[in-house]
């Protein structure tokens, strides 16, 4: 089977072949107790220690979806504590994360999720004008009847459902903390062997720019 090559000019250090869970699970274990992430519009404050909890818990959670290798995962939200955490936990499952532009209206919504095949979406209530449940409900028909991971749409096939991170989003939609309960049922090992089965070459993040 075919297999990657490679190039570099003369260097005396070889290429890394890590991958971003493994290089941020080294990091932690490095400096456990040192500050690693900062969200001041959240008086929101990790060390490598707490991150990698919340990190961790979101990939068993992830897993518990049914989020697969490969599997598109799309993040719709400003900077945030979330966002970071998700694109760590995506990474140690393997997923592939869908970077959608915060300033987006739902007709370049409705192309991004399509062109790129989501699986499962993360939004924010709202930035701005833009009310994020509103436009996710007008573009995907029985999202507000559906189950989340149960989801059937035409317009979206690969669409199993929607994560809000409102404390209480409407209905349809799964919240943050619900699914933080559903880490329960992925053990921490199964989460080590999904992250040892992945490889430096494997792609974790699509991101749709302005054409720049």
């Amino acid at each position: 089977m075919p297999q990657p090559s490679y190039s570099q000019g003369n260097q005396d250090k070889p290429l890394l072949t890590q991958c971003i869970g493994d290089a941020f699970d080294t990091t932690v274990a490095r400096f456990p107790d040192r500050e690693a992430l900062v969200v001041r519009h959240q008086a929101l404050r990790y060390t490598w220690r707490q991150l990698a909890a919340a990190v961790d818990q979101h990939a068993r959670a992830l897993m518990a979806l049914g989020v697969q290798p490969g599997d598109r995962l799309g993040i719709w939200a400003p900077n945030c504590a979330e966002w970071c955490i998700t694109q760590f936990a995506s990474a140690k499952v393997g997923a592939i994360l869908v970077n959608i532009n915060p300033a987006y209206r739902s007709s370049e919504l409705d192309y991004a999720l399509g062109q790129s095949g989501c699986r499962w979406v993360i939004c924010a209530d709202a930035f701005k004008t833009s009310d994020y449940h509103a436009m996710l409900l007008g573009l995907v028909p029985g999202l507000a009847s559906g189950q989340p991971g149960n989801l059937i749409c035409e317009r979206f096939p690969e669409l199993r459902g929607v994560v809000s991170l409102a404390a209480a989003p409407p209905p349809g939609f799964l919240a943050w903390h619900g699914l933080q309960a559903r880490a329960h049922a992925v053990s921490r090992e199964a989460l080590a062997e999904r992250q040892a089965q992945l490889r430096g070459d494997d792609p974790i993040n699509i991101q749709y720019t302005s054409g720049t």
